[in-house]
Parts: structure tokens; C-alpha cells; sequence
């Protein structure tokens, strides 16, 4: 089927659609204080689901960040470097226009990080910087958010394991903010109105309702798709993800299309160069010391590419995820800010 080059944002499409409620699933550290010296947590403690609803999920308009233009004297798109994960992180955010850009009081907000299994800490370069996702935490809270919740959906080993295993889970309690395992019964048959190949999926409910989805992939190699990016980090929130490798780079467009986090961050502090997506040798790692910010998530993933002398023609979702109007691949055409912290 050709490409519909249009563009529909995550909460007007369920306007249309709407979704099923079900059980909630929430994983919250037990928090004690909030300094990110707190030891991991040895367990995740897991609330009761609540009572499930058949009603549909009300609609409630509003402009979305993923959709519009950033403010005049606002960078499209943010590359900072440096030693200082956290200064990376907030200045980078900074720079495209701030945390109050994307949040608003009292949004649910939930980041979805990149804990793809429990088999190595952080420093083999295989999840997400753990100091990434504390920084936008508490970014999300000082901007206004009535909670902020962190989950994925690892294929390798549990949830609890890996949230702990990569250092995440601590850091989210240390930070005020939750861990939620998903629950899957809480996952929805959704259309994709506008895809290249598949037309229906089943996505994670909560994702699809959040006021705001933060996307915080690690940059890294992936033996299937070439990269794992913003893009890739989205097969997180669905089930079947072996059925996503049928047409690997047309359905992970199709899966952002709907998806549409408002706000990537690219955490590139370590890049798994090769043997990905789990890695398992340092010397696979290598130290960019690089946080990507943007709005657009195909822009995000475009640079971040660079990093591994790859372009959006080699990672094939990249141009995809374009050309169904989800962002830009052309990085001249747009203000790109690049910060030395």
C-alpha cells in the first residue's frame, strides 16, 4: 500500500478510536530519600490492578508538542556533549525550548527508556543511562507533572530483574518517580490509519493515554534493524514483537505513526557499536558522551545515526518514519544546536 503522507497525532486518533480500559500495574520503588547514592532496590512493590472499565477513554483536546513548530529563538533539534549526564540532559532540553514546552500541570507523563533485558548493568551499553532518565523525572515533576511513570517490556529475563539490573529502578525512586510493569491485560488492538504495511496492533493502553510520552531510546547496533533509535524503542509498547520483523523497517514506522511520543532523548553517553541489541563486551561499548533532544523523532534518530556513520537511507525506518510525515531526515533544512557542557 502507498504511504498516506499525513500526520495524526496519538490522543486525536483515539479521539476517533478510543481504547478499552483495563487493570493497572504499577511497580513504584520503595523510596527512603532522594539521593541517587540510595541503594537499588532489591524488589519492585507492585500495587493490586484496579477495577477494569469498558467505557471509552475521554477525549480532551490539546495542542501537541510532536505536531508544532518550536518558538522562535528555540533550537528544532539539540546535540550536547560532555562528562555530566545530567547537565547534558537538562541543558539539551533546554535548548529546544524547555521541559515546560512539553508538560503542563498535572500531566501523566510516562518515559519509556530502553531495559531491553536483565543481562548487564547500564555500562555495556545495551539501556539507557540510568542518570538520563532521573533528569527528565525530575524535570517532568518541575514543570508540573502529577506523576511520572518509567517501564518497558524486556524480552530478556523479568521486568523487576532488568528495571534493577540496569540501575533504573533506583535511579526513578531516587528521583520521585514511578516504575510501572505492564500489565498484559492492559494492551489494545489499535488501527494505524496511517501505515505502509500493517494496519492493526496491540499496544500498551497507558502509552496511548498519557498526556506526554518521553522517549529515551540508548543509542546502539542491532543485528536485525542496522540501529536501535527512537524509532526502534517503540516495539517496547506492543506485544508480538516477532511479528514486527516480517517487513522490520516498514512496521516500525508504522508503530511510531500511531505511537507519536511527543519528545525523544537520545541518550548516546555509551554506544554499543556492534552485537547488539544486548551486547555483552565492553569493548563493543565506546564512550560518545553525546544527549540528543527534538521534538521530532526522526530527526533525533538522523543524527544520532552519524554516530555510526550511518545515514537514513542504511536504516531503512528512518526514511520510512518519514515518509509517512512522522519528521524530517533532512538536518540542513532545520536549526540544529550542538552544546559543550
Amino acid at each position: 500500500m502507498k504511504p498516506v503522507n499525513f500526520r495524526m497525532s496519538r490522543r486525536d486518533f483515539l479521539r476517533y478510536a478510543g481504547t478499552t480500559g483495563a487493570g493497572l500495574l504499577l511497580a513504584a520503588c520503595n523510596v527512603k530519600d532522594k539521593t541517587m547514592t540510595e541503594e537499588q532496590p532489591s524488589e519492585l512493590k507492585t500495587l493490586m490492578p484496579t477495577r477494569a472499565s469498558n467505557t471509552q477513554t475521554p477525549f480532551v483536546p490539546q495542542e501537541s508538542a510532536a505536531t508544532t513548530a518550536p518558538k522562535s529563538g528555540d533550537a528544532y533539534l539539540a546535540v550536547a556533549r560532555g562528562s555530566d549526564v545530567a547537565a547534558m540532559t537538562t541543558m539539551a532540553v533546554a535548548a529546544i525550548g524547555g521541559m515546560e514546552r512539553f508538560v503542563k500541570n498535572g500531566y501523566d507523563v510516562i518515559i519509556k527508556p530502553n531495559i531491553c533485558t536483565d543481562y548487564y548493568p547500564y555500562e555495556y551499553g545495551a539501556t539507557t543511562n540510568p542518570d538520563v532518565v532521573a533528569t527528565l523525572i525530575l524535570l517532568a515533576l518541575g514543570a508540573g507533572a502529577k506523576r511520572v511513570r518509567v517501564m518497558d517490556s524486556p524480552f530478556g529475563g523479568t521486568a523487576q530483574s532488568a528495571y534493577e539490573r540496569s540501575g533504573i529502578a533506583a535511579a526513578v525512586a531516587a528521583a520521585g518517580g514511578e516504575m510501572e510493569v505492564m500489565n498484559q491485560n492492559k494492551f489494545v488492538n489499535m488501527q494505524i490509519p496511517n501505515h505502509i504495511d500493517i494496519e492493526t496492533w496491540n499496544f500498551y493502553q497507558d502509552i496511548l493515554n498519557a498526556d506526554l510520552v518521553i522517549n529515551v531510546p540508548i543509542a546502539k547496533h542491532h543485528s536485525s534493524a542496522g540501529l536501535t533509535l527512537g524509532c526502534k524503542n517503540m516495539m517496547g509498547v506492543i506485544t508480538d514483537r516477532g511479528g514486527i520483523h516480517i517487513n522490520l523497517h516498514k512496521r516500525i514506522a508504522d508503530l511510531v505513526s500511531l505511537v507519536q511520543p511527543e519528545l525523544t532523548i537520545v541518550d548516546a553517553v555509551r554506544t554499543l557499536m556492534a552485537n547488539g541489541p544486548t551486547g555483552g563486551n565492553l569493548d563493543d561499548v565506546r564512550m560518545t558522551n553525546t544527549i540528543i533532544a527534538s521534538h521530532d523523532i526522526v530527526a533525533a534518530d538522523t543524527f544520532a545515526a552519524t554516530l555510526f556513520d550511518q545515514t537514513p537511507d542504511s536504516i531503512a525506518y528512518i526514511r520510512n518514519a518519514e515518509s509517512l510525515g512522522l519528521g524530517t531526515a533532512d538536518l540542513s533544512s532545520i536549526k540544529l544546536e550542538e552544546i559543550t557542557v
